[in-house]
């Protein structure tokens, strides 16, 4: 099935964040892995911020199921992309490349995640992306599951414990306009 996004007869973009590969833990790969599993199950490209550690875990779920994967890198050097990307977009811009991953997204699945894990996500939330924390896999998902990130209360941020139902509320949170 191929989800495009309504009335711009292009595909979904799902941006998923999370830890890098030097914090990651175990649980928080493999449920990053079911989430880009279950967003190209959805006919929906994944996005990343193209490195290791959630990133990686995502583009490998997403391939796993014959998806699209998209990785955004700060560095110059495609090199640098992890395995599973299909396309690398190489910024040389360092961590501001935080501001194209989140800017590229349709909605956002946030997988555990530490500072630049946030920055994206208070971008998405500064845009009115459709915001989805999974619980229990650690750093800024636990912290911002089912809350606003300030008092202007954008869009609230969902919380699900489970990757299938996260992506599944993102979809819905797409088609609901919220």
């Amino acid at each position: 099935m191929v989800v495009r996004v309504s009335g711009l007869g292009r595909l979904t973009q799902i941006l998923v964040i999370g830890y890098a590969e030097d914090q990651c833990p175990e649980h928080a790969y493999r449920l990053a892995y079911e989430v880009g599993c279950e967003v190209a199950r959805r006919g929906a490209v994944l996005v990343t911020g193209g490195l290791g550690g959630v990133m990686e875990a995502a583009s490998k779920g997403a391939k796993d199921q014959g998806g699209f994967v998209v990785g955004i890198i700060p560095q110059e050097d495609k090199g640098y992309a992890n395995p599973h990307c299909d396309i690398v977009i190489s910024t040389g811009m360092g961590w501001a490349r935080n501001f194209i991953t989140a800017y590229s997204a349709d909605a956002v699945i946030v997988v555990g995640g530490g500072a630049g894990t946030a920055v994206e996500a208070y971008v998405s939330y500064f845009k009115s992306k459709p915001t989805v924390a999974l619980l229990g896999s650690g750093g800024i998902a636990d912290r911002i599951a089912d809350t606003y990130l300030d008092e202007r209360h954008l869009i609230k941020v969902a919380g699900e414990s489970d990757p299938k139902r996260a992506v599944e509320k993102a979809f819905q949170m797409l088609r609901n306009g919220s």
